[in-house]
């Protein structure tokens, strides 16, 4: 039977309106293949979560939430069905008395959608949450099911394969037993000492986050809700730490034993959203409470709208060893990325071996930034901020980014090309995304 199909909507924050004929959700993989066997241009679509066409398609969107299936365990290995979101995964893991080594920022995200991308959470020692995965089942160009494995010549190619390659209805992910997570926020962080103890800064817990606003003024921390305006607050609502230039950041660390300490820091002692001036009930829960893992490496809960909603964002990845060239290129253009921004978030991410991941054989630095609704004036920054981030640093696909020519700095950019015309050769999930990007 022909799934039904319904209106197609926009992204999750509302950036882009998606042009596709129509939106269907499959029941089974069957239902997959036939779509792919019968239409001449779809695209599969995750959780909303990317800022951009990249999902878009001008024929049919193939969201796969509608899979009727749950998770399994073998061993050390989950399998999980494509549409699934990572924070309903992570539940079901805690509940059989697993884990996975990452988590990202949003754990609303889907993992087909997530993997596909390169998205990652935080940790010197953590790779992407692409890293996790041990195999992957795609439904390819021709409608046949194809089951790639670690090991297999193409199999780094297809993890983070950007929806180009075809429909990844199932994956399965490594575990391990699952463990205790403690949160804490420092507060104050100068940017002198951001950037000369940046590398140990990032390695001071299990995963971390240094969250800034490249500001040259106190931030503001009052409590007003996410649909609020944002609104100046009056001191006696509360400021954090003043560093000697004025700069101001804070470190989120979360940790597997003992709290860090972050120098030039004082921990706080209340709850904090990412976003300075928001209320925090959205976040995970902080002031050193254990809990476990997936209650605490996500900066959200499930349960409510994560960020600001009505937003823009852009991430850039950086070798670890141009990292304070990077923050010094951001800070140079402070004054014109202030405005426009919400928060900016700075964490590392381990090296892994996949081709079109942004960490792909180098460890790096992730420079991310939430912008504010504009979209005509983060573009018009885009191209200025590129130009003067390091050599070697890699877009975020899920999200903004002005280069025209991404390819340059991923050395497998060929072969991923070879691939992409081997699994689609009639070209059924190309999309405009692709035409830009891939050319």
């Amino acid at each position: 039977m022909r799934p039904a199909s319904e209106a197609c909507g926009s992204t999750w924050a509302r950036s882009y309106d998606y042009t596709a004929r129509e939106l269907v959700r499959p029941r089974s993989v069957e239902d997959v293949r036939d779509l792919v066997r019968r239409e001449p241009r779809l695209r599969a679509l995750g959780s909303r979560h990317s800022f951009t066409d990249l999902a878009d398609t001008p024929g049919v969107l193939v969201s796969l939430d509608g899979l009727e299936e749950s998770p399994s365990l073998v061993g050390d290995v989950v399998r999980v069905p494509g549409g699934m979101r990572y924070g309903e995964l992570a539940a079901w893991l805690q509940d059989h008395g697993r884990a996975l080594p990452n988590l990202a920022s949003l754990p609303h995200i889907s993992v087909a959608g997530a993997v596909a991308t390169g998205t990652h959470g935080s940790g010197v020692g953590n790779g992407s949450l692409a890293t996790s995965v041990t195999a992957l089942e795609i439904v390819d160009g021709r409608g046949d099911l194809v089951r790639l494995s670690a090991g297999e010549p193409d199999f780094p190619g297809a993890v983070v394969g950007v929806g180009a390659l075809g429909i990844v209805t199932h994956l399965e992910l490594l575990t391990s037993p699952t463990y205790q997570v403690t949160q804490t926020v420092h507060e104050g962080l100068a940017y002198a000492d951001l950037r000369e103890h940046l590398t140990e800064i990032l390695g001071a817990a299990y995963s971390v986050s240094i969250f800034t606003r490249w500001a040259n003024e106190p931030e503001t921390t009052g409590a007003r809700s996410s649909g609020e305006l944002a609104r100046p607050l009056a001191p006696s609502e509360g400021v954090t730490a003043r560093s000697a230039d004025g700069s101001v950041a804070r470190v989120w660390a979360k940790s597997r034993s003992t709290t860090p300490e972050i120098p030039g820091t004082v921990l706080a002692t209340r709850p904090h959203h990412v976003i300075p001036g928001l209320d925090p009930a959205p976040c995970t829960e902080q002031l050193g409470v254990p809990g476990p893992w997936h209650e605490r490496l996500p900066h959200f809960r499930l349960d409510f709208q994560p960020s600001v909603g009505a937003e823009l964002q852009s991430e850039y990845l950086v070798p670890l060893d141009r990292a304070q060239e990077a923050v010094d290129a951001v800070r140079s253009l402070a004054d014109r990325v202030r405005p426009l921004l919400e928060v900016s978030e700075i964490r590392a991410v381990a090296a892994d071996e996949l081709w079109l991941s942004p960490a792909y054989g180098a460890d790096t630095v992730a420079l991310h930034f939430t912008w504010k609704a504009d979209p005509a004036g983060v573009r018009e920054l885009l191209p200025d901020l590129e130009e003067r981030l390091p050599a070697g640093t890699r877009p975020h696909w899920g999200k903004l980014f002005a280069t025209e020519d991404p390819g340059a700095e991923f050395p497998r950019w060929d072969d991923f090309r070879d691939l992409v015309h081997r699994f689609d050769p009639d070209r059924r999930f190309w999309n405009a995304w692709l035409d830009r990007v891939l050319g």
